[in-house]
Order: structure tokens, then sequence, then C-alpha cells
């Protein structure tokens, strides 16, 4: 640290002292009564005193230089994958390899300010050599020292793996934002062994029942050219797919289709495995296990009605058209006997009917909380329909019929019509409502406004309102065999009559999940490195999450065996992080209690294996030497580690840095300025009273 005056204050000084010296040589010049020494003394003592307040009166700057020394940083990043442990060269000692890195690490740390982390599937601190990582990840390392050395002086990094990045961005990416040599040290064997495995499996985690789903199966075998071996698709511990194949080639990869059936509900285990041929290097990469959940995503529809109508068929096709929609026509004394609680949708073509045919299929439906489309016509009786809803009344009607066009309204957004769409229901003929005064309550959603004629009115045609908490749709006419010849007419490549039918269907038979006690987890499928996270949301009467009781969670997994854990509360909500599981699938059961009524949730959630590190056995070392030559580093073989302490002393962009920090100050900031001050006063004041001066 040094400190100095700022540049015009050696001026200042002088000016102050040369008043000092004035102010004593006119107080002391002709006084004959004190000694010549103390005289002296006492001149000197004020002519300090004078320059010492003349100065601070101009409050010059004092300029503090601080120099700091940061010492290169060297970073070591050891692999701690499962792949440098599965795969060795030849001659290779783990002991000695673990005693050189650690005495290379105590070598530079005489000069250095030396750093180790280890990584695999994560980032960490210090040395592991138990190879447990089931991914590498690279680029998080590299990440990891642009995020905590930014600013710092990072002389060079130690790489020491094999070359094999299975997860995150390619670190050859990353090298170039660090601005340091990066020393690797190739571990494995980058000779290719013998070996058959199932490099990947794509699939879709969710299939719907009774679908045939295809999954993609890529084999490859090294150094077993000529060999023949068997692919065996197993559901549930059952063979269900067998296919032999023949390797061609030292580097064979093919992609093998397999078509499965989705024939039962719930969470399908499949394991995928390739016979083992002689002599291979591993064997676990031979068979993957995977899961798909298979749901019973159809729903069915009861298209009801008194009579047959043309309109019946241009529905139940375009319900039909979607696999996952079921549709069933009920017509006259069928529909009597029909039971609508087994139906997620009921569509009431032109009922109730003016014979009053459905009567008792209509008391079925009293209390039953299903959506219901109604849809009117000429043969509507008005009256009950105006008396089994309370969304809509028509009233004044005499059972005549007027027609009405299309028009859609402006602001609806439940479901996506494109502007040429509404464009081809605005030209399509008429449909036949029932004439009356039509009043709907103020909640009700239109799709489409009535045209008459060329005037355009409010009153909606195709709308939708909330009965209860139960979603409703009106269509107010009938006709769309009519829209479907015009469809016909205008030879259009897609039917917007079938896809508008097909998203009213879906949009009424949704339905909103209103129970009071949620718990899912935040995924359905999870790697078996990654942590298994709930979530859970309790309900009061008045539907206001709250959070005062305790929630209790049981996972089991498929050996029956049975995991505790209890919720922690967030604001107003439930959460669980139950940790990393092994790889499997589970079910889960959460319980509380609320204003003495007991609530429970289910469900269920997969964890997938992690096979990554056994998918590759050859280590790519002209990766490695591309980073060491990119970054103007180099590559060590593991017997020659201790060498890079040299290389890295001989490269002379490391080297120490020097920071200044510059530091002004205000002198009259020095308190212990005026304590010196007040010490020379003092002691001139005594002096000068002891010789009888005033």
């Amino acid at each position: 640290m040094t400190g100095f005056f700022s540049g015009t204050s050696i001026l200042s000084f002088l000016g102050c002292l040369a008043l000092g010296v004035l102010y004593a040589w006119l107080l002391y010049r002709g006084n004959k009564n004190l000694d010549k020494k103390l005289q002296y003394g006492l001149t000197a003592l004020r002519i300090i005193v004078v320059t010492t307040i003349a100065w601070l009166i101009f409050a010059p700057l004092i300029k503090t230089l601080n120099y700091t020394l940061d010492k290169p940083v060297i970073i070591i990043g050891q692999d701690n994958s499962l792949s440098v442990a599965q795969v060795k060269a030849a001659g290779f000692d783990q002991k000695l390899y673990e005693q050189n890195l650690k005495n290379l690490q105590d070598k530079l740390a005489d000069k250095y300010e030396v750093k180790t982390l280890h990584f695999g599937d994560r980032v960490a601190d210090g040395f592991d050599f138990k190879n447990q990582g089931k991914l590498t990840d690279a680029a998080a390392f590299f990440q990891k020292v642009r995020d905590e050395y930014t600013n710092r002086n990072v002389g060079a990094i130690i790489l020491a793996t094999d070359g094999i990045f299975n997860h995150g961005g390619n670190p050859l990416y990353s090298i170039n934002q660090i601005n340091a040599p990066v020393y690797t040290i190739a571990l494995g064997d980058s000779i290719p062994k013998r070996d058959a495995l199932i490099s990947n499996v794509n699939y879709n985690n969710i299939v719907y029942l009774d679908d045939d789903f295809t999954i993609e199966v890529q084999v490859q075998a090294f150094q077993s050219d000529g060999e023949t071996t068997a692919l065996t698709v197993s559901q549930n511990g059952a063979k269900i797919e067998q296919q032999n194949i023949a390797v061609k080639g030292s580097s064979f990869v093919k992609t093998v289709p397999v078509k499965i059936h989705a024939g039962k509900i719930g969470v399908q285990k499949y394991n995928v495995q390739l016979g083992v041929l002689p002599n291979e290097i591993t064997t676990r990469n031979n068979v993957q296990t995977f899961y798909v959940e298979v749901i019973d995503g159809r729903q069915k529809v009861l298209l009801a009605a008194a009579a047959p109508h043309p309109d019946l068929s241009v529905l139940k096709e375009a319900i039909s058209l979607n696999k996952h929609y079921e549709a069933k026509l009920a017509l006259a004394d069928d529909l009597n006997a029909t039971d609508p609680s087994k139906f997620d949708l009921i569509v009431l073509y032109q009922l109730p009917d003016v014979q009053n045919l459905s009567t008792a299929f209509l008391k079925k439906l009293t209390g039953l909380k299903k959506p219901i489309w109604y849809i009117l016509g000429g043969q509507s009786n008005v009256n009950a329909f105006n008396q089994i809803q309370n969304q809509v009344n028509l009233s004044s009607a005499n059972g005549s019929v007027q027609e009405v066009y299309a028009d859609f309204a402006n602001g609806f957004t439940s479901f996506n019509l494109s502007e040429e769409d509404k464009k081809q229901f605005s030209a399509f003929d008429p449909l036949l409502s029932p004439f009356g005064r039509l009043t709907v309550n103020a909640g009700a959603t239109p799709v489409f406004n009535q045209r008459i004629g060329k005037v355009s009115t409010q009153q909606p045609l195709l709308f939708f309102a909330n009965e209860n908490g139960t979603k409703t749709g009106y269509l107010m006419g009938e006709g769309l065999w009519r829209w479907k010849l015009s469809e016909a007419e205008n030879e259009s490549n897609k039917s917007v009559l079938n896809d508008l039918i097909s998203k009213t269907v879906q949009y009424l038979s949704v339905k909103d999940d209103k129970r009071r006690f949620k718990v899912f987890t935040s995924k359905s499928a999870y790697d078996e490195n990654e942590t298994i996270q709930f979530n859970g949301t309790l309900y009061n009467d008045s539907y206001q999450p709250v959070n005062e009781a305790e929630v209790k969670l049981q996972v089991k997994n498929e050996a029956g065996k049975v995991f505790n854990y209890i919720f922690s509360k967030t604001e107003n909500r439930y959460q669980l992080d139950a940790g990393t599981m092994p790889a499997g699938n589970y079910s889960y059961l959460a319980n509380t209690e609320l204003g003495g009524k007991k609530f429970t949730a289910a469900g269920s959630f997969y964890v997938n294996a992690l096979i990554a590190e056994y998918q590759q056995t050859t280590a790519n070392h002209q990766l490695l030497n591309n980073i060491s030559k990119q970054s103007n580093g180099k590559l060590f073989m593991p017997e020659n580690l201790l060498i890079i302490a040299d290389e890295i002393a001989k490269n002379e962009n490391i080297k120490t840095i020097s920071y200044e920090d510059r530091k002004y100050d205000e002198l009259i900031n020095m308190k212990w300025l005026f304590g010196l001050v007040l010490i020379l006063l003092g002691t001139e004041w005594f002096l000068r009273k002891r010789n009888g001066e005033l």
C-alpha cells in the first residue's frame, strides 16, 4: 500500500507552510522575555500548528494504492462416471493413477491455487474415484468453472476423462468461453472391443387403449461380423416379439421397428433384450427396460333422438372419425331402455320431442351431472325444453321454423377456427330454427350468431353455457346435412363441419377437475438420477386452498415395499421432495383430513433405468485431443500425468496477476490530525503560560 498527495497538493502545502512561518515570525520576532531555545521551540510549534490548520482548510486529497496479487487458479476436473470404471486400457493401474493425480495436485499447490472437482451426472467439489455417475456431462463442468471463476485468474484446466460425453452439450463449444488451456488426461481404451448392444429405444410414454404403437430399437455391434443375435421384446415378463438379427461389418448399426398392441390399461413394463455374443466386453448394455402408460382415452357419446334424421348420421360420422370417441345412436323405444350415466356426453337431438316419446329417458337425466348438447329443430317441444334447463328460454313459439345462417361471433376462444373456416360456415345453406323470442343467460359463450337473410343479429346459433357446474351446448337449428352438402359442392379438401362437431364434442366432454384433494408428481416418468417431486392441494368447502392439515404419503414399489413421507407446507399448498428412487414402477396414496372428512388421492409414476454409460465402450481420445489443441493445451496419457505440472510451469501465459486498487480520501477525515493540533496548541500554551506569556 502506498500513500501520497495528488498533483496540486505540494504547492498547497508549501503555501500553508509559508503562512505558518509568517504567522510564527510575527508572533515571536520581538519577544525579549523567552529563552532563545524556548523561543525557537515555540516558533516551531506555531509553524506546525498553523501549517496544519491551513492545510486542513484546503482539504487536499490523499491517494492510496493497494496492490493485490492473484495467483493462477489451476482447476482439475476428474471424470467420476461409470464408463471410466467399465473399460480400462491394458496395463492401467487405478491406484497408481489416483495417487499420481493427488501428487499432481500437491505439486501444483506450491505455486498455484488448485481447485479439484469431479463430474458425472452432477458436478461436485473434490476427487471421487467411485465412478458411480450414470451420465457424463462435461458441459456442466465447464459451466461451473465459468460461473465460479469468471473474474478469477484461471491459469489452466486439467481434465481427466475418457471422452465419452452423453449428456449436455459438446464441451468443444464450452472451452472458448473460458480462455485457458485445457490439459487432458486420456482415460479408457480407444481400441473398439467386441460388443453387441441396444443403443437406443424410441417410444411414446403414453398410448391409448387398443391402439397399435411402434417402438424403434437401435441395435449396434462391434467386432462381431458374421454373428447372429436375437432381439426379444417382453411385456410384463411375457415375450411378445422376437427377431433374429445378422451382424454385418465390424461396426454394425440397425434400427428395428417393433409394433405393439396396447391391450391393457395402466403402466406397462417392457423389456428389450439382445442375445449375448461370446466374449462381449459387457452385457449390461444388452437390455433396456422402459414403461408405457396405456390410458382409456375413449369418450362415449350418446346420440338421443325420438326418430331418425339425416343430421344424426352427420353427427355420428364426425364423432367416429376420432378414434378416441365412441358414438352410440338411441332412438324411440331403445332410448327409454338406455342408461345415460354410462356416457360421457349426451346429445339431445330435438328432445324433448313434440310427441313426448322421450319422457322416461329425460327423467333419468334429472340430477345426473353429465354434459349435454341440445340441438333444436322443427320436432322440438319448446315448452318442455324451456323447463328441463335454465340457460335458454324460447318464448312465443308457435311451432313454425325460420331459416338462419351462421355468423362467427367475435371473441370466441374456446377452440380455434381459421379465417377460411369462418368464411365457409357463413356461405353454408341455412339451418331451420324454431321461431320465437330467444333469451339466453349472460354467461353464455357464442360460437356462431344467427343471420336472418342479410341481417346479422346478436342472437346465438351455436353456443356454450355452464349449468350448475356442468358444461352444456346449444345448437338452435336443424339441418347439419345441408352443411354437409354445401361442403360437397365446394369440393373442400377437409371437412370443416366434421372439425366443428369434433371440437364441440371434445370441449363439452372434457371433465373439469373439481376434486378437493389433489396430489400429483411433477411428471409421470423420471430418470433414476432425478429427484421425485410431489405437489398437493387441499380445498375447503368454499374451494379455497388451505394447508392447515397434515398430509401423509405412501409410495409402493413393484415388490410391494412401502415408503412413508409427510408433505411440507408452502404458502397455501403442499410439496414433497422424495429424492431419487431405483428404476421401476411405483404407485402412491396420499391421505389427509379436513373438517372431519377424510380425503385420499392416488396415482402412479415410473423411474427409467439409465444405461447411457454402458452404451459406449470405446474411449474418444480424438475429442480430447481436439479440446487440448483448440485451447492451446496438450493431451497426456495417465502414466505421464505428472509432467503436466512442468508444462504449466513453462507456460509464460500462466502467471500471477497484480491488481491495483486506487482510493482517494479527504485529509479532513483523518481525525488524528485534530488530536495532533490540540496537543501542539496545548503544549505551546502551557510553555508560554509557565514563562509568563499571555
